[in-house]
């Protein structure tokens, strides 16, 4: 150990510039992971946040966000199969949102009936869940400066019918450029111009005692022309959609990779060149008969200082940005596990940044010492 930081120390400035190589390295994987989980967490949300058991979707939707109606003889059909206790109709379809005398905005209109989950924003009357506002709709804050609600409640329009913003709620901003504006089934399907009975999703909670799997796989028999899915199936289905079939997720992930590659070259330069700078006391060390093992824990632990500084450097100026950054980007997450993960990413990208620098300093000569 006083080797490995003698070592380190004897040129201050490569100690310094390595360290802060890691420190940008695990600033930017830190923050990529703090956008990738809040994309992730956000792609999901609103399937989430529903307390049904069971979706019933149109063959092949990917995710919530694009939609298909269901025919309309499903609800009923859905209803009466065994092992359903109840069924809440759900839509969404991107609308025209205007302020009186505003400016337009395109945002995606969701619709549910008010049983699909005690979490999920629909309009009601205080105290009464089930009661519905009629012509109101509720915007996330996140949302609010973008389409001009500047006080509550507020007329708007939305497709050229009347509606009245008359609340706001937390935690659903939307990554897709169009944020979401939340309302009754039954109001959205006038604003939508659906038919009353149409629906784009049936959210299903099965009868007590009964198998979630078993009654999934009855529905799936019996109607094969649509998509059966649990919750938790569906939400990890959009998840997958948004992380690996759009540019989204992937240019994400890419950052991520970039960082964790950036750290890998600056600190393997800087470990390697502290180790050449100080060749000749490894080739002492040998002539002395240290052992291979001692030799390499040395280089090894010299990596893992760099590391643990340079992660802990990363991640204090990470944090503050990161709460910063959700003032634009109101989705992004930096969970309480994070840390734990980025440090060992940090810790691990050292040690293998030290493989060539063991390489050079097990092979070589010991009889150097003595030419010299």
């Amino acid at each position: 150990m006083k080797l490995a930081i003698a070592n380190l120390l004897h040129d201050r400035i490569r100690f310094l510039v390595a360290t802060a190589g890691i420190a940008f390295a695990i600033f930017l994987i830190a923050f990529q992971a703090s956008l990738l989980n809040g994309f992730l967490a956000a792609s999901s949300k609103i399937i989430d946040a529903t307390d049904g058991d069971l979706w019933i979707v149109a063959r092949g939707v990917p995710c919530f966000d694009f939609s298909a109606t269901l025919p309309r003889r499903f609800l009923e059909m859905i209803r009466g199969a065994d092992g359903i206790a109840s069924v809440s109709r759900m839509s969404m379809a991107f609308v025209e949102f205007r302020k009186t005398g505003g400016r337009h905005q395109v945002v995606a209109l969701v619709g549910a009936d008010p049983e699909v989950g005690s979490r999920f924003p629909v309009p009601h009357i205080a105290g009464q869940p089930n009661a519905i506002l009629p012509d109101s709709v509720l915007v996330d804050h996140s949302t609010r400066e973008l389409l001009s609600v500047d006080q509550l409640p507020l007329n708007v329009e939305i497709n050229g019918r009347r509606a009245r913003v008359t609340g706001e709620i937390e935690g659903f901003s939307s990554f897709l450029g169009s944020p979401y504006v939340f309302t009754s089934y039954r109001e959205a399907t006038r604003y939508m111009k659906m038919g009353p009975e149409d629906a784009m999703y049936l959210v299903a909670r099965t009868a007590p005692g009964r198998s979630i799997e078993e009654v999934k796989a009855g529905i799936q028999a019996h109607f094969p022309e649509v998509d059966v899915w649990t919750r938790a199936e569906f939400a990890d289905r959009a998840r997958r959609y948004w992380l690996s079939q759009t540019g989204a997720g992937g240019s994400i992930i890419s950052a991520a990779l970039l960082g964790f590659i950036i750290g890998l070259l600056v600190v393997s330069q800087t470990i390697y060149a502290a180790t050449m700078d100080n060749i000749e006391e490894f080739a002492t060390l040998s002539a002395l008969g240290a052992s291979r093992r001692y030799i390499t824990t040395v280089v090894l632990v010299q990596a893992l200082i760099v590391g643990a500084i340079g992660c802990l450097a990363g991640w204090l100026g990470a944090l503050p940005v990161i709460r910063q950054a959700t003032a634009l980007i109101a989705w992004i997450q930096a969970p309480w596990w994070l840390p734990l993960a980025v440090f060992p990413a940090g810790l691990a990208m050292c040690a293998l940044a030290s493989i060539i620098s063991v390489r050079r300093a097990l092979t070589v000569d010991p009889g150097q010492v003595f030419r010299a």
